[in-house]
């Protein structure tokens, strides 16, 4: 495929699917900067891999494959500095413009969310969309029983925590 064919597939594929990039920015980033500057770094990771992108499989699935690869990696990165930089508890105070409009049950589930380790906040986040237990392993590398094991256990803890009073 030529360049320019090649660009406009990915420009394409990633219109359609872009939703998947600020959902995982949204879920590993606090605050705006972050959020903007995580997701210029998975769109310029899926172009940088977008060669390797096997047509026979679904795009979303190859994208969120690389977006959360990028994420944990950020996310580990950003945790390190913002250690250095940002107490936490300002960091979760942080409300987005999306989040202004959104239900407050929405609101909590995102603040749960983001205070889950890399790899249950992407099983969630599989999980959430609506990905079957065999997808998610493929995502994520893993079996498909430690996906059913993980998601069962992240099940009862937000059980836990939404069934306590004032757990946020």
């Amino acid at each position: 495929m030529k360049t320019a064919q090649m660009q406009e597939r990915f420009q394409t594929l990633l219109d359609e699917h872009k939703k998947i990039v600020y959902k995982i920015s949204n879920s590993y980033c606090a605050n705006r900067d972050d959020r903007d500057d995580l997701a210029q770094e998975i769109i310029v990771q899926l172009w940088r891999s977008f060669g390797t992108f096997d047509e026979r499989l679904r795009f979303s699935t190859w994208m969120y494959r690389v977006a959360l690869n990028v994420a944990i990696s950020f996310s580990r990165s950003e945790s390190a500095r913002a250690q250095r930089v940002v107490s936490a508890g300002e960091r979760l105070l942080e409300t987005s413009d999306e989040t202004r409009h959104e239900p407050e049950d929405l609101i909590l589930l995102n603040q749960f969310i983001q205070k889950l380790d890399p790899l249950n906040k992407a099983l969630i986040l599989l999980y959430l969309e609506g990905y079957d237990y065999r997808e998610i392993a493929d995502v994520l590398g893993i079996t498909e029983t430690n996906v059913a094991t993980k998601i069962s256990r992240l099940k009862s803890t937000m059980k836990q925590h939404f069934s306590t009073p004032g757990a946020t």
